[in-house]
């Protein structure tokens, strides 16, 4: 390797990383050093995936008793080493409070854990659930744990600790420095680095000495992902040794990864868009050949994935990603860095017989905005008794509201002070400018409002009056509230489809 790199692999040990994480850097290093920039996944080298099972097909076919041995059989871990930065959020994502419950507030951690525990008590098992924290989180994070009085959980780790690695300088080639905030030249290596770290804490051998043979992972701001015996058996059944909870493609998911099949080797692949060649990006947007989106909900067999990673020696070589960023995400003017990741579903390629399941919506509720957390918050969901994230349909509006003013949480919840307006009836929403909103304010169809060149309050509005005295569909309705316009349509009902529950 370079003098550049021996220099960066010292930084790491002066800062007590293991021989895996450097061994797990170094893997990343060498190809972003070596690799001529050829990294595509070719059109003509892939076949489309069809034809996928979906949940409401292997609901029929299963034992549904005899699923709670799969069931029992199954460890739940949780992505949790995220600080939600890109929300304004300083300390763990998991602990923003999402909506309330019987008037209290809930978390994104809340949530999760009163979905182990109802699962535990609901059909009997252990269920041990463990978060891959980072050094960011991992204080914040175990401090809820010890005072829920609920949760209780001896022999099995609650978290495992995820690596850090150095920001490189992209004109140095080595270990960025930033005296005046050390804390900034380290990042995470990505949710792929949850292999490397299972290989390390001993996690794996701590749940085979247990009885444990499934691990289901997933990440902790995504509310839609409960644990399933339904999936658990089905997982069983199938004898596979990894799999991939996948969702339909929309038009919003376009320019986002899918699921593929080497032509060559015939596993599955996770094509991701920066891996995509210019000339095939219409062909990998058509969302009629490649249909499915990794959830990345993933199942995996701990003895079948021990052994991978003894293969190995506990660094997968999953392809790299490269994030250009500033070494101060908050200042574009610092130092340019680079931060090499790898993708926690980009391990399907590795395994034999590998398999996907299709879920529907209802198990990928990322929140990864505040659009996102606009829906969340919304009257569009139902928080039930059993910690289920509950709507009609899961096919929700598009929210656009204006990043000037509503990116940062506290910037946010500033303008919503009695909470998000309903959108029980909204087919999109859209907000320009510097608006705070009142209580009770309901939005119909294409709402819109315009930037006014000052901060503006949207006292309490309700448009039901229109909507009961306009029954015809396609009616276009104009109401002015302090020089503003709302726009609204009223919408054919959707017809209600009949979900099965994917829970346990």
């Amino acid at each position: 390797m370079t003098d550049a790199f021996e220099r960066t692999a010292r930084k790491m040990r002066e800062h007590g990383l293991s021989d895996t994480a450097i061994a797990q850097f170094e893997h990343l290093y060498e190809v972003w050093q070596n690799e001529d920039g050829n990294t595509w996944i070719r059109e003509e080298d892939i076949e489309p995936v069809q034809g996928i099972p979906n949940f409401a097909q292997i609901y029929e076919t299963i034992n549904h008793d005899k699923a709670v041995d799969a069931f029992a059989k199954t460890a739940f871990l949780k992505l949790n080493g995220g600080l939600g930065t890109s929300m304004g959020l300083d300390c763990a994502k998991s602990l923003l409070p999402v909506r309330r419950h019987k008037a209290r507030p809930m978390r994104f951690i809340d949530i999760i854990l009163g979905q182990v525990e109802t699962a535990r008590t609901r059909l009997g098992v252990e269920l041990p659930l463990t978060f891959m924290n980072s050094f960011r989180t991992s204080a914040d994070t175990m401090k809820v744990l010890s005072n829920d009085k609920h949760f209780q959980q001896d022999e099995i780790p609650m978290e495992i600790i995820q690596h850090v690695e150095p920001k490189i300088d992209l004109e140095t080639g080595e270990a960025v420095s930033c005296p005046n905030n050390p804390d900034l030249e380290w990042c995470p290596p990505g949710h792929g680095d949850l292999y490397s770290t299972l290989w390390e804490s001993g996690l794996l051998d701590t749940l085979e000495e247990h009885g444990f043979k499934y691990l289901f992972i997933s990440n902790s701001d995504n509310l839609g992902a409960r644990p399933s015996r339904t999936l658990a058996q089905h997982f069983e059944n199938t004898g596979a040794p990894f799999m991939i909870e996948v969702s339909k493609r929309t038009e919003a998911d376009r320019k986002g990864g899918h699921i593929v099949r080497d032509k060559v080797t015939g596993r599955l692949m996770l094509r991701e868009m920066t891996q995509v060649a210019p000339e095939d990006a219409e062909e990998a947007k058509n969302i009629k050949k490649h249909p499915y989106f990794n959830t990345n909900n993933i199942w995996v067999r701990i003895d079948a994935l021990r052994e991978k990673l003894a293969q190995y020696n506990g660094v997968l070589p999953l392809p790299v990603i490269r994030n250009y960023k500033t070494v101060d995400p908050t200042d574009p003017d610092s130092t340019k860095v680079l931060q090499l990741e790898t993708a926690m579903g980009a391990a399907v390629n590795l395994f034999n017989g590998a398999i996907c399941v299709e879920v529907d919506r209802m198990r990928f509720l990322p929140v990864k905005t505040t659009d996102d957390l606009f829906i969340m918050r919304s009257d569009r969901f139902h928080l039930t008794d059993q910690y289920e994230m509950e709507d009609g349909n899961y096919i929700f509006p598009n929210v656009q509201l204006d990043t000037r003013f509503y990116k940062n949480i506290h910037d946010f919840d500033e303008r919503f002070p009695y909470g998000v307006p309903s959108l029980a009836a909204a087919a999109s929403v859209t907000v320009e400018g510097d608006w705070t909103f009142g209580r009770d304010v309901n939005l119909y169809g294409a709402a819109e409002l315009h930037d006014e060149g000052a901060r503006v309050m949207c006292p309490t509005v309700s448009l039901s009056d229109h909507r009961a005295s306009n029954r015809t569909n396609g009616c276009k309705i104009v109401r002015r509230i302090r020089k503003t316009v709302f726009s609204v349509f009223l919408l054919q009902n959707p017809k209600k489809t009949t979900m099965i529950e994917q829970v346990a």
